[in-house]
């Protein structure tokens, strides 16, 4: 997968907190901090993301998003 982002930080779903339409997903990254990332319930199933799953957090202005490989 290809994409402009440069900023990639290893992180784990500490918690998913389902909405209709949009879900917060928590994470605590390996550095000890903790980030939060908005998407969309939809984007959440699909990437099935709960706790415990490992990801990479790419940051790209002020969007975080997760992806699971």
């Amino acid at each position: 997968m290809r994409y402009g982002a440069r900023n990639k930080i290893p992180a784990k779903v500490t918690s998913v907190k389902k909405g209709d339409v949009m879900t917060q997903v928590n994470f605590t990254v390996m550095v000890p901090h903790d980030m939060a990332a908005v998407l969309t319930t939809e984007s959440v199933d699909d990437l099935a993301l709960a706790p415990g799953d490992e990801v990479l957090l790419v940051v790209k202005a002020i969007h975080v998003i997760p992806v699971k490989e």
